[in-house]
C-alpha cells in the first residue's frame, strides 16, 4: 500500500506549520505521498501501457519464450537458463526490464514454498500522516477510522475470489492482495486477476517486478502465523501458485507513478493473466476457485455508493499478513489532483500488505461487483484510498482480455 510520508521539510517544520493556500496544500500532499509496497530507486521507465510477452514452463520445466522476447532479452544480456538458476536477482540498473514489451516472468517451479510466502516482507514502513492537511480538489473530510474485521474460515467459502500476490523486487520479496475477475472473451473460465499497478511495475523510476504469481485463498483454514511456519504447500496455497505470464497496468501508472509524489494513484490498478505452476488438471483459475467477480466500469459517484467492502491480507503491525480481512464503509470523495480523476476513500485500519486488494459494491445491474483497489493510505492506519474505475481501467482489462480470446 502506498502511504503518507513527510518530507524532511515537514518533519523540521512540524511545530511551526501555518494555514496555506488549497493550491499550495495540494502540493504539499503531493510531496509526501510514497509507494511503500514496492518502493525502488534504481532504474528508469521507460515504457507504455501495454505488457507483454507470454512465457510458461512445459510439463519438463523447460521455458517456454517468444523469440522476439529472446532475441530483446539477449540484447539486455540474460541469459534464460541462468534466469531460472537466479540470474533474477540481478537487479542492476541496466539490466531492470523496464519497457512494457519487456514483460517476461518465467516460471520458476517451487521458488513459491510455503516459507517464502510466509516471509514476504511487510510492504508499509512507518510514516506520519500529520502533515496531511488542505483540500486537495474534491476531498471530503478524513473518515472515521473502521475496525478490519477478520474473514471467517474457510477463506474459499467467504471470500473466494480473494488470495495474494508474491513478487520480488530490488527490495526483497514483496506481497500485495488480488481479487479473481471474471474474463469477457472465457465466460466461466477466467484466469484474470486484478491488484494495484504497483504490485507490478514500480512505475516512472522502475520497471516490472519478478516472479509475480498469485495464490488464491491463501492460508485458507486462517492458521496463525506460528502454524503457518509448518504449513505444507497445500495448506499455504490449496488451490495452486499461477504465475503471471502477462501483466498490464496504466499508461499513466507506467508514466507517473512512483515512490513519492503520489502521482498515478487515481490509476494504480493491473490486470494479471495467470496460469497454473504445475499444469494442473486444464481448469481455468475461475473454475479452480469456483468463482470470479465482474467488474464495474460504471460505478455510480460517491453521494450514489451505498457501502464498499475492501479485503487484503494486512501484513503491517498489527497485522501479520496471514490472515483475510474486511473493511465496510460508505465512500467518500479523495482527490490529489484536480487534473486527476477523484478517488474512493473509506474508513479502514487495515495496513500494508492489503494493497491491490478488491473493492466490492453493489453494480450498476444491482449485483456485487469490483469497482476499485486499494492503492493509497496513511501509515497511521485509519483510511485507504482506491481509484474510481474508469475508461482507462477498461481499456486495461479488455486489452489482457483480447490477448488471450481464442486460447
Amino acid at each position: 500500500m502506498r502511504s503518507i510520508r513527510p518530507s524532511s521539510t515537514a518533519r523540521r517544520g512540524r511545530n511551526a506549520r501555518r494555514r496555506t493556500s488549497p493550491v499550495l496544500s495540494a502540493l504539499a500532499l503531493a510531496s509526501v505521498l510514497a509507494l511503500t509496497a514496492t518502493a525502488c530507486d534504481s532504474g528508469d521507465a521507460d515504457a507504455s501501457g501495454q505488457a507483454s510477452a507470454s512465457a510458461s514452463a512445459t510439463d519438463d520445466g523447460k521455458i517456454t519464450i517468444p523469440d522476439d522476447i529472446k532475441d530483446r532479452l539477449k540484447e539486455h544480456g540474460i541469459d534464460l537458463d541462468k534466469w531460472k538458476n537466479g540470474a533474477w536477482k540481478n537487479w542492476d540498473r541496466d539490466d531492470w526490464l523496464r519497457e512494457a514489451q519487456d514483460y517476461v516472468n518465467p516460471i520458476i517451479k517451487g521458488l513459491w514454498d510455503p516459507d517464502r510466502m510466509r516471509e514476504a516482507e511487510d510492504p508499509d514502513r512507518g510514516v506520519d500522516d500529520g502533515d496531511l492537511s488542505g483540500d486537495q480538489g474534491v476531498t471530503d473530510p478524513t473518515p472515521a477510522a473502521v475496525e478490519a474485521k477478520a474473514v471467517p474460515p474457510s477463506y474459499h467459502a467467504n471470500a473466494p475470489e480473494a488470495g495474494k500476490v508474491f513478487f520480488d523486487s530490488p527490495e526483497g520479496t514483496m506481497v500485495c492482495s488480488a481479487t479473481v475477475v471474471r474474463d469477457p472473451a472465457h465466460p466461466g473460465k477466467s484466469n484474470l486477476v486484478w491488484t494495484a499497478g504497483h504490485c507490478v511495475h514500480a512505475g516512472k523510476k522502475g520497471g516490472w517486478y519478478r516472479n509475480i504469481a498469485f495464490v488464491p485463498s491463501y492460508n485458507d483454514s486462517g492458521k496463525t502465523a506460528a502454524q503457518m511456519e509448518s504449513a505444507t504447500k497445500e495448506e499455504a496455497a490449496p488451490y495452486g501458485v499461477w504465475w503471471g505470464d502477462w501483466a498490464q497496468t496504466s499508461d499513466q501508472w507506467i508514466a507517473q507513478g512512483g515512490q513519492t509524489g503520489g502521482d498515478g494513484a487515481s490509476y494504480d490498478y493491473a490486470v494479471i493473466h495467470v496460469t497454473p505452476e504445475e499444469g494442473g488438471s486444464g481448469k481455468s483459475l475461475e473454475e479452480t476457485v469456483g468463482s470470479a467477480l465482474p467488474v464495474d466500469f460504471k460505478a455510480p459517484a460517491v453521494p450514489k455508493v451505498g457501502r464498499i467492502t475492501a479485503t487484503g491480507y494486512p501484513a503491517a503491525a498489527p497485522y501479520d499478513g496471514q490472515k483475510l480481512y474486511q473493511c465496510k464503509d460508505k465512500p467518500g470523495r479523495f482527490s490529489l489532483s484536480t487534473a486527476d480523476p477523484t478517488m474512493y476513500r473509506i474508513g479502514c485500519t487495515m495496513t500494508g500488505g492489503a494493497s491491490g486488494g478488491g473493492w466490492v459494491a453493489t453494480g450498476s445491474d444491482g449485483k456485487p461487483a469490483l469497482v476499485s483497489n486499494t492503492s493509497i493510505g496513511p501509515v497511521k492506519a485509519g483510511w485507504l484510498a482506491g481509484p474510481r474505475l474508469n475508461d482507462v481501467a477498461k481499456g486495461v482489462y479488455d486489452s489482457v482480455s483480447k490477448k488471450f480470446a481464442g486460447r
